[in-house]
């Protein structure tokens, strides 16, 4: 099982970035897929989730507004579209799947990648 997190870097605040996920060796569209940052010196969090195909999401009240998960079942990959980006959105960013239509999630993760939001 991989997940390689791509698409990081520095930002301006108010600026925009796309990450992505790629995902292999498990069955992608079976897969509810999320998404979870790290800020320096705290713990991981969850922000963002999609459900299968695509069907619903969910985000955490930090994010509502800015940032938009989507998938694409095809290439076994979720991507984040982040928007009016803020110096607190500074964190490592992983993707995850959590869950699934067997009942349970993936317990591993990637290297993830680091977005700096600074002026």
């Amino acid at each position: 099982v991989q997940f390689v997190e791509s698409g990081g870097g520095l930002v301006q605040p108010g600026g925009s970035l796309r990450l992505s996920c790629v995902t292999s060796g498990f069955t992608f569209s079976n897969y509810v897929m999320s998404w979870h940052r790290q800020p320096p010196g705290k713990e991981r969090d969850f922000f963002a989730l999609i459900n299968l195909a695509g069907r619903s999401t969910d985000y955490a009240n930090s994010v509502k507004g800015r940032f938009t998960i989507s998938r694409d079942d095809a290439k076994n990959t979720v991507y984040r579209q982040m928007n009016n980006l803020k110096p607190e959105d500074t964190a490592v960013y992983y993707c995850n799947a959590p869950t699934s239509v067997y009942g349970c999630g993936i317990d591993s993760w990637g290297q993830g990648t680091q977005v700096t939001v600074s002026s």
